[in-house]
């Protein structure tokens, strides 16, 4: 702060304390793109940008005025560290300077800032909607856009309609820049998706090519949006959690964890051993089953028909030891404020045993069947390359970053939620192509059976919820002997605890990359504003970049390669 002050004076406007300790600097809109410069060399990568409607918050204390605010939420990975800029706009329709052309990746994250909020950002090169269609009338995130479906007219589509909305997705290539043809080249525009089997779900990228060769491409998203931050911001702290499940779908518990070590933070809440241990045994028995899809659909967007099988057959004994746990598969909704739903079952051990321990060998039969196939070799190796650099200019996390040659895993850099009690490996390749990011996940599978191993070995007694006042629920077995607990279940239930006037953001290491939510309390029963900061989001900006000059049979590999999930880029 103090250095910042000394070289950009009254451009810095205040500081802000947080729950989570960030940083978190005020900085006048007019000096944004100075101060950003400035900040790049030690933060080099741009983690986040998101708005905040605040003209309907009470608690500001120490906050410039603002009736929209802008953040800013850079990172260094060595040493990892963080820091936040805000930026107050005052206005209907407030703007402020661009920084797409310090960090590329903040083109997506400018775009949907001015979709949801209707901030603008001048001399950005393309600003309109991203996760909205074209038609939309207003600015979802704003406080006065409704955020249930009853509070709005009935949807209704007739032929004019129809006709109105299929033209406004047309793919106009002067818009982007493209030209229909150049010295003498006559190209052909292509639509990849948005329904296409191998863009993994409602993607579509539109294509400029000279015959097969791909001389650019355009990621268009916003097919699954769902409004899951809007949802967020009228469910109270504990029913929102099913909502998370639905985001990376197939991250399962990963989801509940980077929301609940949010809320935590704010509350205070501090986690018992056996939760902690238990969370960590769940998350990490997610990533095998995500990873497992990601290795399965890998080999068959390449051509290898027989791998999907033999994965997703594990990943179905993986999902009964899930759901003989928590009750549920994809979706279990199981980890709470506090701790976990309830208690490991008898027999859990056994079940978990068995599955790694009978893992390994599989592992060893897929090496050959897939990783070893020359022709998956041919079709992957040297594809879709990119470098440390690119990667981390364009925010690209998890896997996806250590297929470079990075080591850093946030579990290992800055652990959270008790990972600093395990022993295991971060694996890394050099390539930064699609065959090392299969790589990186294969060896992955490892180490997590490797963490879970040791959860299971060394489970702690004791309680799996805190005691915490506003964990939520409370244990379900004290409301049958005293009322005060029983009150005290109703109405978390029912109307939700009441958070602190505070803010927090605690990214974890999901099975894409880096995810988090940033959360806002006004100190009520619900989130003021919930940011769902995603890897995929991110990482699909990249395609453009890392597929020019190759073969439309070559970009199926990259997306591939990539392992995304639609929720979890539109949420």
């Amino acid at each position: 702060m103090q250095g910042l002050k000394e070289m950009f004076g009254g451009a810095i406007l205040a500081e802000q304390a947080t729950a989570d300790a960030t940083p978190t600097i005020w900085v006048a809109a007019s000096q944004i793109r100075e101060v950003m410069l400035h900040l790049k060399a030690d933060y080099p990568m741009l983690y986040d940008i998101f708005g905040i409607d605040e003209r309907q918050r009470d608690h500001r204390v120490g906050q410039p005025d603002a009736d929209f605010t802008v953040v800013y939420h850079l990172m260094s990975l060595t040493p990892v560290a963080e820091i936040r800029i805000k930026v107050a706009t005052l206005g209907e329709s407030p703007s402020v300077p661009s920084i797409s052309s310090i960090w590329p990746n903040a083109n997506w994250y400018e775009r949907e800032t001015w979709d949801m909020f209707g901030i603008s950002f001048d001399q950005h090169p393309n600003l309109y909607r991203i996760l909205l269609p074209p038609t939309w009338e207003g600015h979802a995130l704003r406080k006065d856009h409704p955020a249930r479906a009853t509070e709005m007219e009935p949807f209704s589509m007739d032929e004019a309609k129809l006709v109105e909305e299929q033209e406004a997705l047309r793919f106009r290539p002067e818009e982007w820049g493209m030209e229909a043809d150049k010295d003498g080249t006559e190209y052909m525009f292509l639509n990849l998706g948005p329904n296409h089997p191998s863009v993994h779900g409602v993607f579509r990228i539109a294509l400029q090519l000279d015959g097969e060769v791909v001389v650019d491409a355009v990621p268009d998203i916003g097919y699954h949006h769902r409004g899951a931050e809007k949802m967020g911001e009228r469910q109270s702290w504990p029913s929102y959690m099913p909502y998370t499940d639905r985001i990376d779908y197939l991250g399962g518990v990963m989801n509940n964890f980077a929301y609940c070590l949010s809320v935590e933070r704010m509350a205070g809440i501090e986690v018992p051993d056996r939760a902690k241990v238990i969370r960590i045994m769940l998350a990490e028995l997610f990533r095998v089953s995500s990873h497992l899809v990601f290795y399965g659909t890998f080999a068959q967007d390449v051509g290898q028909m027989s791998p999907v099988f033999y994965m997703f057959a594990d990943r179905e004994r993986l999902f009964g030891i899930i759901e003989a746990i928590t009750g549920g598969r994809m979706h279990p909704a199981w980890f709470r404020i506090g701790g976990v739903a309830a208690d490991l079952p008898k027999g859990w051990d056994t079940m978990v045993r068995e599955f790694i321990d009978s893992m390994p060998a599989r592992l060893d039969h897929y090496e050959k069947m897939a990783m070893q196939n020359s022709i998956l070799k041919r079709r992957t190796v040297d594809i879709g390359k990119y470098t440390s650099q690119e990667a981390i200019d364009w925010g690209v996390t998890g896997p996806n970053l250590r297929a470079t040659g990075v080591e850093w895993d946030l579990r290992k850099e800055r652990p959270y939620g008790g990972y600093d009690q395990f022993e295991f490996e971060v694996p890394i390749a050099q390539n930064g192509d699609c065959y090392d990011r299969a790589v990186v996940r294969v060896e992955e599978i490892r180490q997590s059976l490797k963490i879970i191993r040791q959860c299971l070995e060394n489970m702690p007694e004791g309680e799996y919820k805190s005691d915490h006042k506003l964990t939520s629920p409370p244990p379900k077995e004290r409301t049958m002997k005293d009322i005060e607990t029983l009150i005290h279940h109703f109405l978390n239930s029912s109307w939700g605890p009441v958070m602190p006037a505070q803010e927090a953001c605690v990214p974890i290491e999901a099975t894409k990359g880096l995810n988090s939510y940033h959360l806002v309390s006004d100190g009520g029963t619900t989130s003021y504003r919930t940011r769902i900061r995603t890897p995929s989001f991110a990482h699909l900006q990249q395609i453009p970049l890392i597929s020019r000059g190759l073969m439309i049979p070559d970009l199926i590999a990259i997306i591939a390669s990539i392992d995304f999930v639609m929720a979890d880029v539109d949420r």
